[in-house]
């Protein structure tokens, strides 16, 4: 195994900072949260990283047993990333620390990288579930090329990839849209107004879905 950093603190917070602390880990893993995905998919979603150091995190994380190696069908050479069970046990912190560090964006950082993808991660960092409604509902957000849906069944939610049959709400917008919403940069109505956010369905179930993420 790679020697590392160690922070000698038998604290397990030092202990998990010494496998995800280090720069660009944790980003490797929101990306693995969102799909599996290949080394150059991975290396093109991290602009800045470095082909050396992207090898160097993937081998670490690996060794730790945070991610797994797959083969990719039909290219003998290619492998598949992505996260283990231990991995994915990183979700809830990870979109804790989204969420906490969605206040800290500013209308300046509109400017920088983003991608359709993040928004998957963004609504699941959104939910209130002290708010979730009480009636069952699909709603089927379209951010820039990409959709995904939230599922409310019996008072509980889950998160769905791709588009859905016959949702109870379409919400379609830019990516980086989608973020200055959560970011609190831009309210839903003046996007609406403007034309920023197209959005379908009866406004009681947009009162439901808004007050859920939050946004009400």
């Amino acid at each position: 195994m790679s020697v590392r950093r160690d922070y000698g603190q038998f604290c397990g917070l030092a202990a998990g900072l010494n496998i995800i602390g280090e720069r660009w880990t944790l980003l490797i893993v929101r990306e693995l949260l969102v799909a599996p995905m290949r080394f150059n998919n991975l290396l093109d979603n991290l602009p800045g990283i470095g082909p050396n150091l992207l090898t160097d995190r993937l081998r670490m994380l690996t060794e730790h047993e945070v991610i797994e190696q797959l083969p990719v069908e039909g290219d003998s050479r290619g492998k598949m990333y992505r996260l283990t069970a231990l991995g994915e046990q990183l979700r809830a912190p990870v979109l804790s620390l989204a969420r906490w560090g969605m206040g800290f964006l500013r209308e300046g950082d509109a400017k920088k990288t983003v991608r359709d993808e993040w928004g998957f991660l963004a609504l699941q960092a959104m939910i209130d579930h002290d708010r979730i409604p009480d009636v069952d509902e699909t709603y089927e957000f379209r951010v820039g090329d990409h959709s995904f849906a939230i599922e409310v069944r019996g008072g509980a939610v889950s998160f769905v990839p791709g588009s859905v049959p016959l949702p109870d709400l379409t919400i379609a917008c830019a990516a980086d849209t989608f973020v200055r919403i959560g970011a609190r940069l831009l309210s839903p109505f003046d996007a609406i107004v403007t034309g920023a956010v197209k959005v379908d369905g009866d406004p009681e179930v947009i009162h439901r879905c808004t007050r859920m993420l939050g946004l009400s």
